[in-house]
C-alpha cells in the first residue's frame, strides 16, 4: 500500500533531497521545508519508490501532499 507524505504545517519547499522515482528507506529525508526561518525535514516513514508531488519553491499548506511512497 502506498504511503502519502503530507505537510504538517504551512511552509516553503526549500530543497528536494531525492529525485522522482528514487528508492528510499524508512527514515530517509525526502525534502526540507522552511517556515519562520526554521528548516523542517520531511522524513519517509516507509521504504519504496518515491513519487514527488511538489517542487522547490512551492508553498504547501497543512495537509498538502508532498510525496507518495509505493
Amino acid at each position: 500500500m502506498a504511503e502519502e507524505v503530507r505537510a504538517e504545517m504551512v511552509a516553503n519547499v526549500w530543497k528536494i533531497v531525492v529525485a522522482d522515482g528514487d528508492q528510499v528507506a524508512d527514515g530517509d529525508t525526502l525534502a526540507i521545508l522552511e517556515s519562520m526561518k526554521m528548516e523542517i525535514p520531511v522524513i519517509a516513514e516507509s521504504s519504496g519508490t518515491v513519487s514527488l508531488k511538489v517542487a522547490e519553491g512551492d508553498v504547501v499548506q497543512e495537509g498538502d501532499l508532498i510525496a507518495v511512497i509505493g
